[in-house]
């Protein structure tokens, strides 16, 4: 038996109840342990943990209600169904205000049965991971809304608490949609300037006969189209901070500009006389190398070194891993927000599909996979249709025409059922044995319910 095999408590005082209960759980793979009266349970639940309490009301020395107080009391997050032939309807609101799952009266239904011991194991698994997600993102939120526990992003808050409280000039490398300029912000709301300017400006967005007004401004008159005063990034960002982002892209004129304002704080609006001194601090950002544009006469040998005192290096997502559960999640959680949806988690197999994805375009890429997710999606679970992911889907499809599935085939006549039967039956069997034969963990993986999966494992005659 799995070591993740749900473990049941079956608690009846009735001895052909309890065997019933026992044989029909045991059969659906559930680990089942029996108690014949209420105190026997709860010295039970004070021994070992369970995870789900199955209890009838009328007990010989106890009641059903007492052992469901008890088992709340050892561990609140413990599942209980309570079933009996004699309770009342205010006994079992009772139940249900104490804590109980469900009420089920007997004589109960088989199927009804398992189907509702199912879903309130399902309900607890959602629970407890959207618990341990709440916890790691309360963990991870280290820094404005940076995402990330990996020992690479342990790093970067390292460094960000380093460098936070100095003037010092921060060059920030990693690929584009890394979050180099999350990093920045987090980097200045840290700072003893965080209550003042944090001005972004785009090295690569914009054309470079308006980037040096721009950043220095411009005197009315220096230029055609210059009907008034401007003041420039710098001067805005006064007693704050300046983020030039892609700052590989400037180019060679506008560099020379550059390095004054950043070796002094100091520099001359377009058409304008007279210095203007600033206090700001300077962040820049590329994810190109800039030793190697520097090589290449590219970028200022001067400049560089003026920017790059302290590099911080983003690592693309593909490196870490481990942060794409907790990402996803964030996102999930934001986008289901502004899309006014319910949709609270993963399949695991779409998990599983993010994790093998490299996520060429890093986190911007998966935010925008997740947005497109959300508004896609027709349940309150991502499942992989969701995803939309063109490389996994390719896969799939060189996948089947690996096991004879070959589309071109259809021409010459094909037996459509018995190909998609075929299709069912290994996707059942990989479903079962991923989950280590755990039918609720299965449908979760095949993004069906439980009573699907069973009617589907019969009609195949596929061994339970």
């Amino acid at each position: 038996m799995a070591a993740n095999t749900p473990h049941i408590l079956v608690v009846d005082d009735e001895l052909s109840m309890r065997e019933l209960l026992e044989y029909m759980l045991t059969r659906e793979d559930y680990k089942v342990t029996c108690a014949q009266s209420g105190r026997e349970a709860i010295n039970l639940l004070e021994q070992n943990h369970f995870d789900l309490l199955l209890c009838d009301i009328r007990l010989g020395d106890i009641t059903g209600l007492d052992v469901l107080r008890a088992a709340k009391k050892h561990y609140p997050d413990n599942v209980v169904i309570m079933i009996s032939a004699y309770a009342t309807t205010e006994t079992a609101v009772e139940a249900m205000n104490a804590g109980a799952y469900d009420y089920v009266p007997k004589p109960f239904d088989k199927d009804e049965l398992l189907t509702t011991v199912a879903k309130a194991l399902e309900l607890r698994t959602i629970e407890h991971e959207k618990k341990q997600l709440d916890d790691e993102l309360k963990q991870n939120l280290h820094y404005g809304m940076i995402v990330g526990n990996s020992p690479a992003m342990h790093h970067i808050y390292k460094l960000i608490e380093q460098v936070a409280k100095t003037k010092t000039n921060v060059l920030i490398t990693g690929e584009s949609g890394t979050g180099k300029e999350v990093i920045a912000k987090a980097i200045h709301q840290e700072s003893d300037r965080s209550n003042n300017p944090f001005m972004v400006i785009n090295c690569g967005g914009i054309p470079e006969t308006l980037m040096e007004s721009e950043l220095f401004g411009h005197k009315k008159g220096s230029f055609t189209g210059a009907t008034h005063d401007k003041k420039g990034l710098f001067e805005i960002a006064h007693k704050g901070t300046v983020f030039l982002d892609e700052i590989g892209e400037l180019s060679p004129p506008i560099q020379v500009k550059l390095l004054r304002a950043v070796q002094e704080k100091v520099f001359k609006p377009v058409g304008g006389n007279e210095d203007i001194s600033v206090d700001i601090r300077i962040m820049s950002a590329t994810n190109k190398s800039l030793e190697e544009e520097v090589i290449a006469k590219n970028f200022r040998e001067d400049l560089f070194y003026r920017l790059n005192v302290i590099e911080i290096k983003v690592p693309p997502l593909r490196e870490r891993k481990a942060d794409l559960r907790a990402l996803a999640q964030h996102f999930l959680e934001k986008y289901s927000k502004e899309m006014a949806k319910e949709i609270t988690k993963f399949s695991s197999y779409a998990l599983d599909l993010l994790n093998k994805y490299d996520f060429p375009g890093n986190i911007r890429e998966l935010e925008n996979l997740l947005e497109r997710s959300v508004a896609l999606s027709t349940t309150n679970i991502i499942l992989p249709d969701s995803l939309a992911l063109s490389l996994h889907k390719r896969r799939w499809i060189e996948g089947f025409k690996d096991r004879r599935f070959d589309l071109d085939e259809v021409s010459k006549g094909v037996a459509l059922d018995s190909i998609l039967e075929e299709i069912e039956r290994e996707y059942l069997k990989k479903a079962l044995a991923c989950a280590n034969g755990n039918k609720n963990k299965a449908s979760e993986l095949l993004g069906i319910s439980f009573r699907s999966l069973r009617y589907r494992l019969d009609k195949l005659d596929i061994d339970k």
